[in-house]
C-alpha cells in the first residue's frame, strides 16, 4: 500500500471505494448489533411485557432505528453536535442495572421519562466535560464498569437456564435449555478465537444464528409473530408515554455522567488508533453532545439510552480505516433495518435460553474491561479500601436488598441497583481521601 492511500485512510473525510465502504459499513454493524439489541429484549421483559410480544418487536425497532441516528449524529454531524469522527452508537450495557429496577418499581412511562431528561443533561456534560474528566480517573471509572459486569451476571444465567418466567418449574435449568445456550457459547468462542476477518468480529452473532436454527430444529421457535409483523413501520412518538419521577432522572443521570467519560475514552481511543493523533476539545465535546441528543430524541419514540461502543472503536484500529463515511454506510444498514418490524420480530422469535449463551460472554466481557482499566491503577492502602468498600457495599446492598426495606420504595430501589451506590462511594471516597494512607 502506497504512502498516499495510508494516509488516506487515517483522513476521517476520506470515503474509500463503494466495494470496499460497504462491507466495512456493514462490518461495524455486525461488530455492535447484539449488544445493540440486547438491552431492549432484557428491559421489555423486565417490563412485563412477552417474549416476541409488539411491545419488544417496537422497542427492538427503536434501538435499531435511533442507534443509527445517533450514529449519523455523530459521523455527519448537527452544528456543534457530533464528532465527526467514525464513532458507532448503540443502546448502553451501563444503564441496565439501573433501568431493570426502575422499570420494575416505577414503571416504563417512568422510565422513559428519565431517559429523556438525562439525555438533555448529558447534552449539556457535552459544554463541560473537559472540566469534569478529573472525577474519573481510571480507578472510579474502572470500579464503575466492574460492578456493571458483576451486576449483569445473573441475568446471564437466568436466561441460560430458560429465563425468570420458567423460575420455580421443572423447565427451569433443563437440558434442553441450558443445551442451547451452550452452543452458542462454544460456537462464539471456536469463531472469536480460531477464525479470522468477519468471522471474528461477528462471532457472538453467528453462535446465536447458530443456536436459533437449533432451536428451530427443536421445535423451540414460534412463527406467529414474524407472519403478523409488518414489513414496515414509522416511530410514534411517546410510544411508552412520559412520567417525571425525580429519583430516576437523578439516577439515570449519574449514569449519563458516568457514559460520557466513557466516550471521552472511545473518542480518545479512535483519534489514537486510527490516525496516531490525541483528540481534540471540540470532537470530545461534540461526541458527548451527540450522546445525549441521541438519548432523548430516540426515548421520545420508544429507544433505550445512547452511548459510544467500545468494540467498534478497536475495529477502525483493527482495520486502520478511520473514515468516518464508512461509519455512516453502517448507520442507513441500521435505520433499514429498524423500520422493517419483521426483523425485530424474528429477533424477539428467539428463545431466551439462545440469548443467555451470547450474554454470558458479553456481561463477561464488560468485566473484563473493568479489570483492564483497574490494571493502570496503583494499588496503594488507599486505592485498595476505595475498590473493596464500593464493591462490597454496592454489590452487597444488590444480593441482600432486604438489609434497606425500611427506606423509601425509591431510594431503595436505587440503593440496591448495585452501580449507583458503588459509583457514589468511588467517587467521594476518590474526592475526600488523601493521596497516602498511613
Amino acid at each position: 500500500m502506497s504512502f498516499t492511500k495510508k494516509e488516506q485512510l487515517k483522513d476521517p473525510n476520506y470515503l474509500p471505494p463503494l466495494h470496499l465502504a460497504i462491507p466495512l459499513g456493514i462490518q461495524h454493524v455486525l461488530a455492535m448489533f447484539i449488544s445493540n439489541i440486547t438491552p431492549a429484549i432484557i428491559i421489555s421483559l423486565a417490563a412485563g411485557f412477552t417474549f416476541g410480544s409488539p411491545e419488544m418487536v417496537y422497542m427492538i425497532q427503536m434501538v435499531m432505528t435511533f442507534a443509527g441516528i445517533a450514529t449519523l449524529l455523530q459521523t455527519v454531524g448537527l452544528g456543534p453536535v457530533g464528532a465527526r469522527l467514525p464513532i458507532v452508537q448503540g443502546t448502553s450495557f451501563a444503564f441496565l442495572p439501573i433501568m431493570i429496577p426502575l422499570v420494575k418499581i416505577a414503571g416504563i412511562s417512568a422510565l422513559y421519562g428519565s431517559i429523556m431528561l438525562s439525555g438533555i443533561f448529558h447534552f449539556f456534560l457535552g459544554t463541560v466535560i473537559g472540566r469534569i474528566r478529573n472525577f474519573l480517573p481510571p480507578l472510579v471509572t474502572g470500579i464503575v464498569v466492574l460492578t456493571i459486569g458483576l451486576s449483569l451476571i445473573p441475568i446471564g444465567i437466568q436466561y441460560a437456564a430458560g429465563g425468570v418466567p420458567l423460575m420455580g418449574t421443572e423447565e427451569f435449568g433443563s437440558m434442553q435449555h441450558w443445551g442451547l445456550s451452550l452452543t452458542v457459547l462454544f460456537v462464539t468462542l471456536i469463531l472469536k478465537f480460531f477464525g479470522r476477518g468477519m468471522l471474528s468480529t461477528a462471532s457472538v452473532l453467528i453462535g446465536l444464528i447458530v443456536g436459533y436454527l437449533v432451536a428451530i430444529s427443536m421445535g423451540m421457535v414460534n412463527f406467529s409473530h414474524i407472519e403478523n409483523a409488518a414489513w414496515f413501520a414509522m416511530p410514534t412518538p411517546l410510544h411508552f408515554g412520559f412520567e417525571l419521577s425525580l429519583s430516576s432522572v437523578f439516577a439515570m443521570s449519574l449514569m449519563a455522567f458516568v457514559s460520557a467519560i466513557e466516550t471521552v475514552g472511545d473518542v480518545s481511543g479512535i483519534t489514537q488508533g486510527g490516525a496516531g493523533r490525541e483528540a481534540t476539545e471540540k470532537e470530545i465535546a461534540g461526541a458527548t453532545m451527540a450522546d445525549g441528543l441521541g438519548t432523548t430524541l430516540g426515548a421520545f419514540f420508544g429507544a433505550l439510552p445512547n452511548t459510544s461502543f467500545s468494540q467498534n472503536v478497536g475495529l477502525v484500529s483493527m482495520t486502520g480505516v478511520m473514515s468516518r463515511h464508512v461509519v455512516t454506510i453502517g448507520a442507513l444498514f441500521l435505520i433499514m433495518a429498524g423500520l422493517v418490524p419483521k426483523v425485530g420480530a424474528v429477533i424477539s422469535a428467539m428463545p431466551i435460553a439462545v440469548l443467555g449463551g451470547s450474554v454470558i460472554v458479553m456481561f463477561g466481557m464488560v468485566i473484563s474491561a473493568g479489570i483492564n482499566m483497574l490494571s493502570d491503577v496503583v494499588w496503594n492502602k488507599r486505592n485498595m479500601l476505595i475498590l473493596a468498600l464500593a464493591l462490597s457495599i454496592g454489590l452487597g446492598f444488590q444480593a441482600v436488598p432486604e438489609a434497606l426495606q425500611h427506606l423509601p420504595g425509591t431510594t431503595k430501589i436505587l440503593l440496591t441497583s448495585g452501580i449507583l451506590p458503588a459509583a457514589l462511594i468511588a467517587i467521594i471516597l476518590n474526592m475526600i481521601l488523601p493521596e497516602e494512607l498511613g
